[in-house]
């Protein structure tokens, strides 16, 4: 069995009992291993920015559009993050990289306007090695957005009070 004691804010107590333990082993996870703390902030008109690991990430709506969308940039981030694979791949074997590029393709349900399919093709060019193309598609389908979005998290959206900042 496993047994979870919250320790403190920043790491939780995990308990395992084997049948032939007489007590359960312990282990203190840190959970900052775990946790991306990101700051949003709203810088005027329909702007709103994100902030973490000394980035800034900005967004907007069309009326401005000095930035993204935020949709658009989570769309963005599933084409991206299979890239980052793909590249890697390449990359630990030595293959060029010039000519390939991601197309990706969202499909929404004109019912609710919610995207319910997307395609990410990868094109390679002609001299690229046929015996990689399956590899490439399983690498992509490595990426940790897709992955997320196919074991989706739970959200906690809460409202607390604090001093200004």
């Amino acid at each position: 069995g496993v047994e979870n004691d919250k320790v403190h804010k920043k790491s939780w107590k995990l308990g395992v009992t084997y049948s032939w333990a007489e007590h359960p082993i312990y282990i203190t996870i840190n959970l900052q291993d775990f946790l991306m703390d990101m700051i949003i902030d709203f810088p005027g008109g329909q702007k709103v920015d994100a902030h973490f690991r000394g980035h800034t990430i900005k967004t907007d709506q069309p009326n401005d559009n000095t930035a993204p969308m935020p949709f658009e940039l989570f769309l963005a981030s599933i084409g991206t993050c299979a890239g980052i694979y793909v590249l890697g791949f390449c990359q630990q074997r030595n293959l060029p990289t010039a000519g390939i590029r991601i197309v990706q393709r969202n499909y929404s349900n004109p019912a609710n306007g919610l995207v319910d399919k997307i395609d990410l093709e990868i094109q390679v060019p002609p001299n690229f090695p046929e015996q990689y193309h399956a590899a490439l598609v399983r690498t992509a389908e490595l990426c940790k957005v897709k992955k997320t979005l196919e074991h989706p998290p739970v959200f906690d959206v809460m409202t607390k009070v604090v001093e200004a900042a």
